[in-house]
């Protein structure tokens, strides 16, 4: 895997645009980007080959699959039980994530279920993972800012050229 040390504009913008529309054809990116096919082709292939683009995922409307109800679970772990916990986290089909932390707690594990019952259960089978000694668990509301990166991008190579090509029109 190479390294990418720093992007441009014209990464950000690229995966900006992603972001937005991971099913965006290469011409339809190359025409909205104001630059060549075989140039959003050659920074794709940098940005994966990079590690940088992990991939063209879709995303997925829980609630809209029944799964209404997603929490935050916090979790204390005994000492030394961090990566056994993580491989049997791993296994369970409702964690959708699993953060190392610092702070009170090892871990936050994002949980889906189909409802507060169902969450408990999960709960239950979580806290019986040996080497959990405690969990605290935060159930979100709402999504009022989903995961995105490209303000972050965009902050990033403000004021950064776009590599040679030319920066978009008005």
């Amino acid at each position: 895997m190479n390294e990418v040390s720093s992007i441009d504009r014209l990464d950000a913008e690229l995966l900006a645009a992603l972001d937005a529309d991971p099913r965006l054809p290469m011409s339809e990116l190359a025409a909205r980007l104001r630059v060549a096919r075989n140039t959003v082709q050659a920074r794709l292939t940098r940005l994966t080959d990079a590690g940088v683009l992990e991939g063209f995922g879709a995303r997925v409307d829980l609630a809209r699959l029944g799964l209404a109800v997603v929490a935050f679970v916090h979790l204390e772990l005994a000492q030394g039980a961090l990566q056994a916990v993580i491989d049997e986290l791993r296994s369970r089909a409702h964690v959708l994530e699993v953060n190392a932390t610092t702070g009170r707690s090892d871990l936050v594990v994002r949980i889906a279920a189909r409802s507060h019952p169902e969450l408990q259960a999960v709960l239950q089978d979580v806290l019986a993972v040996p080497g959990v000694l405690r969990t605290a668990t935060e159930i979100a509301l709402s999504t009022p800012v989903p995961y995105r990166v490209a303000p972050l991008l965009s902050a990033l190579t403000e004021g950064s050229g776009r590599g040679r090509a030319q920066p978009p029109l008005g």
